[in-house]
C-alpha cells in the first residue's frame, strides 16, 4: 500500500477543512493500492471478482471457419460472370455434424450458422437470397446479391492463440465466465477479496430489534452501508454501533485494522463535543483531509490506519443518511475498487433537461436526488427530489439518480442541461 506521504507527494496545495471531490478522489486512488494475494478459483465461482492476471487465449477463437447466416455456401467465384448464379445442391453442413465432401463447380451446400465451412467453399449467401426450383435440389439467386467472402467466420476472427482475452483488473461479469468457458478455461487466477469493517457511533443509536426510548433511534446507516459494500462483492465485517466513548472507539479502530483492508465508520467526524472519532482516527494514524466541498457530505475524512503492525485505509463519513450514501458512491466506492485491483471505472454522466430552477453557489460540487423519467414524447428529463436534506432518506430511496453539479456551475434554469448519474450504473 502506497503511504499518505507517497500520494499526497507531487499534488498542489489544498485546504483539509475544503476538500475538493476531483483532488480527494487522486489522493484516495493513489493511496489504495491492490491487495497481492492471487487465488485460482472456479470460473462459476468468479463471478464479481477481479482478475489478477492477464488470461491468453490457448486457442483460435473460432477455431474454424463457419457459417455466420443460415443459407448456402458456395465459391465466390461463381459470382464473376454476373447476372443469375445457378448452383446444386451437393449436401448438407449443420453444427457438429459437417459436410465431409467438397464442393466443386457449379455446386453448394446447404449450410447452418455455426457449421464448418465445406471444402471448396469462401461465401454464404442468406437462405431468404435465394430462389429452389420447384422440388429439386437447384437453387438460384441474383450474383449482386452477396459479395465473396461474405458471411463467413473465419480462424481466429475473435481471438488468435496467444491473444490476450482478459486482462488484469477486469471485473469479470457474465459474458467473460462466458468467453473463458469458450476457451476451455476452468480455473482463473483473481485477487482475493477485500475485507471491510464498518461501523456506526452514537449513544442515541439502536439496532433494528431494540426498543427505542425518548431520544433514540435507529441506525439504518449500517444496514444502507451493508447493502452498498454487498453489491461489491467484497466481505464484510459489521462491527455494530459503538458508543460514543473514546476508549470504545479506539478499541473498535484497532480491532478493524487488524482484520480489515479499508475501515468505514458512521458519524462522529465533525466538530461536537460528543464526536470521539475524529479524535481517536488522528490518534492510530494519518488523516489527510475532514470536510469536503461537496454537498451532502461535507465531513468526510481520509486516511490510513496503524495498529499492531497492520495498516488499513479510513473512510469516516458522515452522519447522516443520504451524505452517507453520496459520500460512499462518490469518494469510498472508486477506492474500494482500487483496494480490489480493479480497472478504473468512470461513472457515465448523462446530459439531461431540468424540469425545475436549480439554487446553486459556486465553489462546491453537489449531488442532488432526482427521478429520471421520460415525457409524454419520450425524451429523458429529471425531476429534482422534493426534499434534499442530508438527514432525509426517504428521497434517496425515490429518486434514481444522482444530479451532478460541478464545482464551477452556479444556480441553473429550467430546462438547462445538468449531468445525471443513474444510480443502477454504480456497481
Amino acid at each position: 500500500m502506497t503511504t499518505l506521504n507517497e500520494a499526497l507527494a507531487g499534488l498542489p496545495a489544498y485546504d483539509p477543512d475544503d476538500m475538493t471531490v476531483e483532488l480527494a478522489r487522486t489522493i484516495i486512488a493513489r493511496t489504495a493500492q491492490p491487495v497481492a494475494a492471487i487465488e485460482q478459483i472456479a470460473v462459476r465461482s468468479a463471478l464479481g471478482r477481479v482478475l489478477g492476471r492477464d488470461v491468453i487465449s490457448p486457442l483460435d477463437v473460432p477455431a474454424f471457419e463457419n457459417a455466420a447466416m443460415d443459407g448456402y455456401a458456395f465459391s465466390g467465384t461463381a459470382l464473376a460472370a454476373g447476372g443469375k448464379v445457378r448452383l446444386r445442391v451437393a449436401g448438407r453442413s449443420f453444427a457438429g455434424r459437417p459436410f465431409d465432401g467438397v464442393a466443386g463447380p457449379g455446386e453448394c451446400v446447404r449450410i447452418m450458422t455455426g457449421a464448418l465451412l465445406p471444402a471448396g467453399c469462401d461465401t454464404v449467401i442468406p437462405q431468404e437470397l435465394v430462389q429452389r426450383e420447384g422440388d429439386t435440389e437447384i437453387v438460384t439467386f441474383a450474383a449482386d446479391a452477396v459479395t465473396p467472402g461474405r458471411h463467413v467466420r473465419h480462424i481466429g476472427e475473435d481471438l488468435a492463440t496467444g491473444q490476450p482475452a482478459l486482462l488484469a483488473g477486469k471485473r469479470l461479469r457474465p459474458a467473460a465466465l462466458g468467453l473463458l468457458a469458450s476457451l476451455g478455461i476452468a480455473e482463473v487466477p483473481v485477487r482475493r477479496r477485500i475485507r471491510v469493517a464498518f461501523f456506526s457511533t452514537g449513544d442515541e443509536l439502536r439496532s433494528v430489534g431494540e426498543p427505542l426510548v425518548p431520544g433514540n433511534l435507529y441506525d439504518s446507516n449500517r444496514y444502507t452501508l451493508y447493502g452498498m459494500l454487498q453489491r461489491l462483492g467484497i466481505e464484510i465485517l459489521d462491527l455494530g454501533v459503538v458508543r460514543d466513548d473514546p476508549q470504545a472507539i479506539e478499541d473498535t479502530l484497532r480491532t478493524a485494522c487488524r482484520d480489515a483492508d479499508a475501515v468505514i465508520t458512521s458519524g462522529g467526524v465533525s466538530v461536537g463535543e460528543a464526536d470521539y472519532t475524529r479524535e481517536m482516527m488522528t490518534r492510530l494514524g494519518n488523516v489527510v483531509f475532514w470536510k469536503m466541498a461537496m454537498r451532502p457530505g461535507r465531513p468526510f475524512a481520509f486516511g490510513e490506519l496503524e495498529s499492531d503492525g497492520h495498516r488499513a485505509l479510513l473512510f469516516g463519513l458522515p452522519g447522516n443518511p443520504a451524505a452517507v450514501m453520496a459520500s460512499f458512491y462518490h469518494l469510498v466506492r472508486d477506492g474500494l475498487f482500487s483496494l480490489m485491483g480493479a480497472e478504473p471505472q468512470a461513472t457515465p454522466r448523462l446530459p439531461v433537461p431540468t424540469t425545475s430552477a436549480i439554487a446553486k453557489r459556486p465553489g462546491r460540487t453537489e449531488f442532488l436526488r432526482g427521478i429520471l423519467a421520460a415525457d409524454a414524447q419520450g425524451r429523458w428529463q429529471v425531476t429534482v427530489a422534493d426534499a434534499q436534506s442530508a438527514g432525509i432518506l426517504r428521497t434517496m430511496s425515490e429518486a434514481n439518480c444522482f444530479v451532478t453539479l460541478d464545482t464551477s456551475r452556479g444556480n441553473v434554469a429550467a430546462g438547462e442541461l445538468v449531468d445525471v448519474i443513474v444510480f443502477d450504473g454504480l456497481v
